[in-house]
């Protein structure tokens, strides 16, 4: 067990749990205005390989990083269109996102690239750096300064400014207003729809920057369907959350710590006969702990209330 417990395991958790934050406050700002936000995988794949991309050309992982943000709110922003302007299924719609950003990477890539597998491999000094990377160099060299990216740091800042702007602006009020009682929002002059608008592309803006960390911070090239099912397990996060922001971080880091200990296992963790656990059982972990907790504690969550129901202004 010591050899699995260790110092190193908290710095993985951090690392592997900083995409899914990310992410799943994208889900937040989506779903707290009322849409269903099915498509963070897609959404996920596409700021990876924008990233990957953009940083290969122009040797900056903050122009990448950029990139990114501005291509999952692109892409979010045809969900939106789709979902709040021509009332189309958010589930399927969102389905179909994640289905496309499987395979349309891939050919972008073969076209660029000439593989379609994978991006070329991104020099370490264009890479997102860790939090000692911007201190100057006579600060201290410790782990978590060396270890943790600054996009983990990124992550938990964006969590606190979440929380701030929910329950404490009026952007938010009207945010979770929106998400709850369209009819009583329009009627004090929110505008519905915009605000709906708004949720949706920041949500597609956040997912871009986690995907950008898995390809130009975690990695250093984008792979075909990287996200591996991360969009999904961010969406179970952000139920597991109540829909909102540190609640849902726990639970991000709950999701991490079961990713982390895959890894940590693998070679280390055995069967009472001695053997090795074959390591595709080890990997199945987060994705069990993801059913487990869908399955024992969904009855108990209570989504906002208008949840997945286009709202159409009466005339």
């Amino acid at each position: 067990m010591r050899q699995i417990f260790t110092l190193a395991l908290i710095f993985s958790t951090i690392r592997l749990a900083t995409p899914l934050v990310l992410a799943a406050l994208g889900g937040l700002y989506s779903e707290r205005s009322g849409v269903i936000n099915i498509a963070l995988e897609g959404l996920l794949l596409a700021g990876a390989f924008t990233a990957a991309s953009v940083t290969y050309y122009a040797h900056s992982p903050w122009v990448g990083l950029i990139a990114a943000m501005l291509a999952g709110a692109v892409v979010a922003y045809v969900l939106a269109v789709a979902c709040i302007r021509f009332r189309a299924d958010q589930v399927v719609t969102g389905t179909g996102i994640n289905i496309l950003f499987i395979g349309l990477p891939a050919v972008l890539s073969g076209a660029l690239f000439l593989s379609s597998g994978s991006t070329p491999q991104i020099p370490k000094e264009n890479l997102l750096p860790t939090i000692s990377g911007l201190l100057p160099g006579f600060m201290p060299h410790w782990r978590i300064l060396t270890e943790v990216s600054v996009m983990s740091l990124l992550a938990l800042a964006l969590v606190l400014f979440t929380r701030y702007v929910l329950y404490r602006t009026p952007f938010g009020l009207r945010l979770r207003a929106v998400g709850e009682n369209p009819e009583a929002a329009d009627a004090a002059g929110v505008g519905v729809n915009r605000i709906r608008y708004v949720g949706v592309v920041l949500s597609g803006a956040l997912a871009g920057i986690g995907g950008a960390y898995l390809s130009i911070g975690q990695s250093s090239l984008f792979t075909r369907n990287m996200a591996a099912g991360r969009g999904f397990i961010a969406l179970a996060a952000l139920i597991f959350g109540k829909w909102r922001p540190v609640q849902t971080m726990l639970a991000c880091l709950l999701f991490g710590l079961a990713d982390a200990l895959t890894i940590q296992m693998q070679g280390v963790a055995k069967l009472p006969s001695g053997e090795d656990i074959p390591v595709q059982f080890i990997q199945m972990i987060p994705y069990v702990v993801t059913i487990v907790v869908l399955a024992g504690f969904i009855g108990q969550f209570r989504a906002p209330r208008s949840l997945g129901t286009p709202y159409q202004k009466e005339r």
